[in-house]
Parts: structure tokens; sequence; C-alpha cells
């Protein structure tokens, strides 16, 4: 029997002991020993397996824990001053994901919850007789939750200090998304308050701690203009611009090919290639680790022809992405054209994302979207002391992001600011050619695909006639005997319905595009409501005046052909 897909599954000795499929990534910590610093902060994009690396150590270095998880490891074949590191230190290790909430409260709470329990893993350090006195009650009103907020601040030095009192040894402190609070409370209101937190916390358990054996931070973001690590003289920063440590976060091609194979799935090499690989981290390329093995789970036995899927578009975070794109300029939106066409953009990089400055610059969205998943390096150069990358769409996945979401955001702003009463009268009227005059108006200043990407007219249309306080849209309904593009329903019943069916217009060659072919595609687009019975539907909810358009698209123009009744 195969070994089951680790879906969701964030803990090594889960992953280990459960006989899920594992993607041996333990040479990462021979490396960590090889190169650490005393602190060390590893930015990767969301689901590329920090917290699972993160555990991994824990389960390595943490004394108590089981040595047979790594057995049949390359870590066990790494030698002796590797493995004698073996469950040799206390460890705390924190998750500040939790933090992501809606409000200061709740959000300092999730902290307190995540401190107080490392105390209470601890806490045999209250039967080692180590403590006494203040420490012992300070100890004991941690570990319940009592202290106030800013109490927490000398949290983790103190547990520190009474791990070395109890063991003799240093502590290892693994700090897990530590950026994510901070992004929450940006959005939230109370990003002042959080960032003085984080960075006493920081200060406490990372500056000139002489009970800190090392420390490993992971985050999406490198943050420091906001001083979250202010005087870290200690830290290091392992970004995916570094050499070092590339293969580690994310699946290599040899390690696809492996898994693929393990499940009979070889003959879908290139599609999971095309779909999920391209990353580059240092001097690696991978795939995205958790969009491969979901597309594994999917096509595993009768499913194995099941179509891919964007797995990561919907556990990526992307609200400052979206922010930074409603307030984008017309250059920025024909440089997003430029990527969706398959094209590249060159632009300055800097590592310092600072959520306070996040809107002084549009080179702020490139740089965002860049560390975040959404872009990828394929050249680099050197201007006067300044980094300039060749930036493109790393993967198919990625690309379907552009076209589902972050194009239909653009859609979706214009129409907030468009006046668009023109619009819907020329569409009651009849008016073919008012009609079209509108929707190019909105049309212009949109961003659309120049190779005629029909789903995006179609999120355009439907974004453009929704929010009227008369009509209801319904999109690709049942109706008749296919699929309707867009129905348009009155409120009232005797008022008049519309059916609109799209078509896009394909050049061949070197061909002209002509007002004939546009003609001629509007037509089709009729025909085919006419053909399809698309109107059988309103006719059955008692729609008797009902009116057809057809409408191609070509870039950035359309033409607009209407019939009246049915």
């Amino acid at each position: 029997m195969k070994k089951s897909l680790p879906i969701g599954v964030e803990f090594f000795n889960k992953m280990r002991s459960n006989d899920y499929y594992y993607v041996d990534k333990t040479f990462f910590i021979k490396e960590l020993i090889d190169k650490k610093g005393e602190v060390n902060l590893f930015t990767r994009p969301r689901r590329f397996g920090k917290t699972l690396t993160l555990d991994m150590l824990r389960c390595f270095f943490e004394e108590g824990q089981d040595p047979s998880l790594f057995e049949g490891l390359k870590i066990m074949e790494a030698g002796e001053r590797y493995t004698s590191m073996m469950g040799k230190f206390p460890v705390i290790f924190l998750t500040l994901k939790s933090a992501k909430t809606g409000d200061e409260k709740s959000a300092f709470e999730a902290l307190r919850n995540e401190i107080a329990g490392e105390f209470r893993r601890h806490d045999f350090v209250l039967e080692s007789g180590a403590l006494s006195g203040q420490n012992k009650e300070d100890f004991l009103r941690f570990r319940d939750r009592k202290p106030e907020p800013d109490e927490y601040k000398g949290s983790l030095r103190f547990l520190c200090e009474c791990l070395k009192a109890a063991t003799g040894k240093n502590t290892i402190i693994l700090i897990d998304e530590y950026d994510v609070p901070l992004e929450s409370s940006f959005y939230d209101g109370y990003y002042d308050h959080m960032v003085s937190f984080i960075r006493s916390l920081f200060e406490g358990a990372l500056k000139t701690n002489t009970s800190l054996e090392f420390a490993v931070i992971t985050g999406c973001l490198r943050i420091s203009k906001e001083s979250i690590f202010t005087g870290l003289n200690n830290l290091s920063i392992i970004s995916i611009l570094t050499p070092d440590y590339g293969e580690y976060f994310g699946f290599t091609d040899e390690e696809v090919r492996s898994v693929l194979e393990y499940y009979g799935l070889s003959d879908k090499y290139e599609e999971v290639r095309s779909w999920y690989n391209g990353y580059i981290f240092g001097n690696s390329n991978v795939y995205n680790p958790w969009s491969t093995i979901m597309y594994l789970r999917d096509h595993i036995g009768e499913d194995r022809d099941y179509f891919p899927v964007s797995y990561w578009a919907n556990t990526s975070s992307n609200s400052i992405v979206r922010d930074l794109i409603e307030r984008a300029d017309s250059d920025t939106k024909g440089e997003i054209e430029k990527l969706v066409e398959g094209g590249s953009i060159e632009k300055p990089v800097h590592e310092d994302i600072t959520y306070g400055e996040i809107y002084d610059k549009q080179d702020n969205l490139w740089n965002f979207m860049f560390f975040t998943g959404y872009l990828k390096i394929t050249s680099r150069r050197f201007e006067a002391d300044k980094l300039y990358a060749t930036l493109v769409i790393p993967n198919r996945e990625t690309r379907y992001i552009y076209s589902e979401k972050i194009i239909n955001w653009f859609s979706q702003e214009l129409v907030k600011k468009a006046d668009r009463r023109a619009l819907f009268e020329t569409m009651k009227k009849g008016d073919a050619e008012g009609f079209e005059k509108e929707i190019n108006k909105l049309l212009t200043p949109s961003i659309s695909y120049m190779d005629s990407y029909e789903n995006f007219y179609h999120g355009f249309m439907v974004g453009i006639l929704t929010g009227s306080n008369e009509y209801i849209i319904k999109s690709n309904r049942e109706s008749g005997d296919g699929r309707s593009d867009i129905l348009v329903r009155p409120l009232r019943m005797f008022d008049k319905a519309f059916v609109i069916a799209l078509k896009t217009v394909k050049l061949e060659g070197r061909k002209p595009l002509t007002l004939e072919m546009m003609d001629v595609a509007a037509e089709e687009a009729i025909k085919q409501i006419d053909d399809r019975h698309y109107a059988d539907s309103l006719l059955e909810e008692g729609y008797g005046n009902i009116g057809r358009y057809g409408i191609s698209f070509f870039r950035k123009d359309c033409r607009v052909h209407y019939k009246d009744g049915y």
C-alpha cells in the first residue's frame, strides 16, 4: 500500500509516525549547523514548508524527542558532528500565525496563548528545583496567562533563563510566521502597538541573550525599517535572493519526478512542471510543494485525468497586492498586461518591505509581488549599487491568479469609479451603437489580454453590468441547450430582459483586423443565442419582452449587434 499524502501536515513527528510520503529535507539541518548565524531569518512565500521545517528542527535538537523519527533520512549519514547534536538542547517554538485576527485585543490574546503554551510545555522546570521565590512565581504567572500584554515582552528571555537554570544548556528559539501579526495589525488599525510589542519581544529574546544557543525565524517578508530587528548585529538574513538553502523550501525537479513515479503519474510530469514549477530560490529552481501535493491528491486513482487547479490562489495572502493594484496607475496596468502576455519587466529590487511606507511608491507593488511568489527573477544587474531584476510570472498556476483575480480587481475598481448610467440607458433602448460606445469607454482604461482571453471579457461584462438597482445579472446559467453567457433580468416583469453572448476575434498569421471580422463574430454570437435557446429560461420565468446582444471583442475594442424580440 502506498504512503498517504501529507495534506496540511505541519508537524514532523506526525509526518514520520503516520507513514506519510516525506520528501527528505533533513540536510537543511546540516547546512544550518555549518552556516548558521546566531539569529537566522528565512523569508519564503506562504505554503512553502516553513512551519514543517521549523518543527523538523525542534524534533532534531530538542531534549526528549524520539530519535527514531530520523531513521533512514539523509541527516543520519552526515556524520557524528551533526548527529551528536540530536536531543541536546531545550527548544522554544512559537508560531505567530494565530495572531491574524480582526482586532487588537484578540491578536494580543492569541500571542499570550502561544507564549503561555511554551511555558506549559516546559513546566518540568518547576519540578527541577532550579527556580525559587520570585522566579518561580513569575514562571507560574506566565504559564497561567496572568500578566498584562506589556509584561510578555520579556517573556522569551525569561523562559530561556529558566531553561538554562534547569538544564545547564542554552536554548534554541524557533519563531514561525513572524510577520503575520504585523500585516494583520496594519489592516486592522493597531500597527504601531504591534510593532512595539514584537520589537521588544525580539530584543529581549535575541539581543545579548547569554542563554541563547541560536534562533531561526521564518516569515514571508523581511521587515527591518520598522526596527523590528533593532540592534541585532547577529542577524543573518536568508531571502529568496540568497544563494544558500535554496532547495529546502519547495520541491526540486528530481524530487517531483520521484513522487510522480511513486504514485504512478510519471506521464503527468510536463503538466506538473508547467503549472507548479518556476520559482527561483537562491540558485535552486523549485516547485510549489503545497500545489504539487494537492495535484497528486486529485490525480491518484480514477481521477488521474482531472484538470490542473490553482491550489495556491486561495491560500496565499493577497490583501496588500489587491490594495496596491487598486491604486495602480496606467503604466502599472500596462506592465501587468505585458506580464500576462508572457513578457517581462525590469524593476529595482529592495528586500526591506515597510508597511508604513508601502503606498509611497509603485515599486513597492513589484517588490511585494516578487517576495510573496507572484513573480520570479530571470536575470539581474547592478547599477549604482542598486539591484535591477527582470521579472516574469513563474508558471501557469500563478498566471491563473493574474487572470482570475488580479485582472478582475482592476475591472472591479474601474466599475466603482465609473458613471454607468449611459451604459444602462443605451442597453435598455436596444441602441447597439451607443452601448458599444459606452463599453469601449470602460474597456479602454481596463486591463485585458492581448491574446483576447475570452474569460476576461466575460468577467468584464458581468462586472460593468452588476450593481444596477433595476436588473439582476446571471452569468453562465444553464439555459436551453447550453450555457448562456449573460442573462440580464429586469426586476419588473414587463420591462425588457436581455441575453448577451460574447465572442473574441482571433487573427491568423499577419492578417489585419477588419470591421467585417468584428461584425461576423457579433452576428455569430446572436446566432448562438438562437441556436442554443439561451432565452428559454427567461421565457419560462414569464418574461415576454426579450432583446439579444451579440458582442465581439479584440483587445481593447468591441463591436455590438442587437436584435429585438425572440
